[in-house]
């Protein structure tokens, strides 16, 4: 049975209907229930009228790191470029180095193993960049909780600029620049770029700089689209412009890695969407770092040589084949030990000693899924634990972490999903301080996933004359979901089972009079106790097949027709 809270989103006021009356009614509500009631907003959203980038140098600290930067190249000085190992992190690290060696930088990108030196800035990786002749360090995507370690390059004569996107902690490092939006006192009007798209905006000012056409920063979106979807950057405002741009450069790549990663995946590059980024071509990117070291999907970036990029994409394709049976195991597990420590948890947290590090984040995303509960997976190390933490919308896990600091080593990032790293023998103690706040925050609340519809419509309602309007929203993901319909009533005259295990299911709904093809993922389930009638909310899409094209309707969720919302 469903165990989601269904919404249909309140019906759009007359000063919209009017302000919006050039498109169809059932396109209007969508809109108006992702916030655009007038004529102008409806229209940027679609990008039918321009949206101009805000100017990079509203960004509190970028003037300052725009100079040093100039200075360096100027003076031909060492910079090194230093990410995290994930997509996002690879992809800033990569159009960062990528574009300050086209402007003639002497610049190398650096990005910490998981395994060996963890998240972020480590003093013994700025030592080696300082016995190298490192005269810059520009981080991407981390850095902004580095106090330590900022102080320790001062020391050694290195300049650090921080760009980061993750949310700071009462104190900022005493780096050259701090570049990040979160700041209390920046007034940039985009809170939610992603680090590569911090990245992308430090190489916009740079071009600005510059003033050349040669050195144009908007060649790199392909890069700042992967990231940004991949890292769950909510594709809104400046993000989807970006996204959007970059998506159209990605479908005609000139970049070797993308392209063959994009065949190993078995998508069409004149086809890719955000769908495809963060269900194949992200997971495939994150699969190094997770396993191995991430220079691998890094190598992949930034080679023009096309038997190492090949060879590069198949181990990812390999590696994440690998990642997904290690995660089901690290999953089933996490979940056993949580249970066993309190049977009604409103907050999960398992921690092992097997658990391979690069992998707890996946199994922590899992289990919040499944239970709708913030879930903690830790590997045990030998003095240190280090997790990783998912979260729901009612329970910020960052300011969790930050009430237990002075337990902890180490810890950073969102509302929905953060890390840390303690030692062995407070974990114990950060387990049943962070089970205490989410008791204290989250008892009175009845916990259950809310999936919002768009609108109700019939059956017959759906033509293909609706998919160009769909396809306008696009690109879809977090922050701009597909549009949802709900169907009432619905007689489910043919049904099955599909699937490697039978997970999914196949079925033929009909009103009576029409009768749509539909797939449910994940809900294999309903074949032994399918109800006469149902309820159910989808996506209305194209199907494409072995070359066969037909409409469908994707089930996110399905109920009894005497179900109530």
């Amino acid at each position: 049975m469903s165990t989601k809270r269904w919404q249909i989103y309140p019906t759009l006021t007359p000063e919209a209907q009017k302000e919006l009356s050039n498109y169809p009614p059932f396109f209007r509500q969508i809109l108006f229930n992702r916030g655009y009631a007038t004529q102008k907003s409806s229209k940027v959203f679609l990008a039918e009228i321009p949206s101009p980038e805000h100017d990079p140098f509203l960004i509190h600290g970028i003037e300052e790191a725009t100079n040093r930067i100039l200075f360096a190249l100027e003076k031909k000085q060492s910079i090194s470029v230093y990410g995290d190992y994930d997509v996002d992190g690879v992809t800033a690290t990569a159009l960062l180095t990528l574009f300050l060696k086209s402007v003639g930088g002497s610049v190398t990108g650096y990005i910490p193993n998981r395994f060996d030196e963890g998240y972020s800035l480590n003093k013994e990786a700025i030592t080696n960049l300082h016995e190298q002749g490192t005269d810059l360090i520009i981080t991407v995507d981390c850095g902004v909780r580095s106090i330590e370690e900022v102080d320790y390059a001062n020391t050694l004569g290195i300049d650090i600029i921080i760009s980061d996107h993750h949310h700071p902690g009462n104190e900022l490092p005493r780096a050259f620049a701090v570049i990040d939006p979160k700041q209390s006192d920046d007034s940039y009007p985009e809170k939610n770029l992603a680090g590569v798209g911090l990245a992308y905006k430090i190489s916009s000012a740079i071009s600005q700089r510059l003033n050349s056409r040669q050195y144009r920063a908007a060649d790199y979106l392909d890069l700042v689209a992967l990231g940004t979807v991949s890292d769950l950057a909510p594709l809104v405002g400046e993000n989807r412009s970006l996204v959007r741009d970059g998506i159209d450069l990605l479908r005609r790549t000139n970049r070797q890695g993308l392209y063959s990663l994009m065949k190993v995946c078995g998508i069409n590059p004149e086809k890719v969407n955000a769908s495809n980024i963060g269900y194949s071509i992200g997971p495939r990117l994150n699969a190094a770092g997770r396993l191995n070291s991430a220079l691998a999907a890094y190598n992949l970036l930034i080679s023009d040589d096309l038997n190492e990029v090949s060879k590069i994409a198949q181990d990812l394709d390999y590696q994440n084949k690998q990642r997904q049976e290690i995660t089901i195991k690290i999953q089933e597990k996490a979940e056993k030990l949580a249970i066993e420590y309190e049977p009604n948890p409103l907050l999960l947290f398992a921690a092992d000693k097997s658990f391979n590090p690069g992998v707890v984040g996946l199994a922590a995303s899992k289990l919040a899924e499944e239970f709708y509960r913030p879930a903690i997976v830790a590997h045990i190390g030998d003095k240190y634990s280090r997790g990783s933490c998912r979260s729901i919308p009612e329970f910020h896990i960052t300011e969790a972490l930050d009430q237990c600091k002075d337990i902890l080593e180490h810890h950073g990032g969102h509302a929905a999903a953060a890390g840390f790293t303690v030692k062995n023998e407070n974990l114990p103690e950060l387990r049943k301080r962070l089970s205490e706040i989410a008791s204290s925050q989250l008892n009175k609340i009845d916990l259950l996933p809310t999936i919002n519809a768009d609108l109700e419509i019939k059956l017959s309602e759906l033509t293909p004359d609706l998919l160009p309007y769909l396809d306008k929203l696009q690109p879809t993901g977090y922050g701009n979901p597909q549009a949802k319909f709900l169907c009432r009533g619905l007689q489910p005259i043919y049904h099955r089972q599909v699937g490697r295990d039978g997970n999914h299911l196949k079925l033929k709904v009909s009103d009576g009079w029409i009768t749509y093809d539909a797939i449910a993922f994940n809900q294999g389930y309903w074949h032994e106790h399918m109800p006469k009638y149902i309820d159910i909310i989808f996506t209305f899409e194209i199907n494409e097949y072995q070359g066969r094209k037909n409409l469908q309707l994707n089930i996110k969720d399905l109920k009894s027709s005497n179900s109530n919302l």
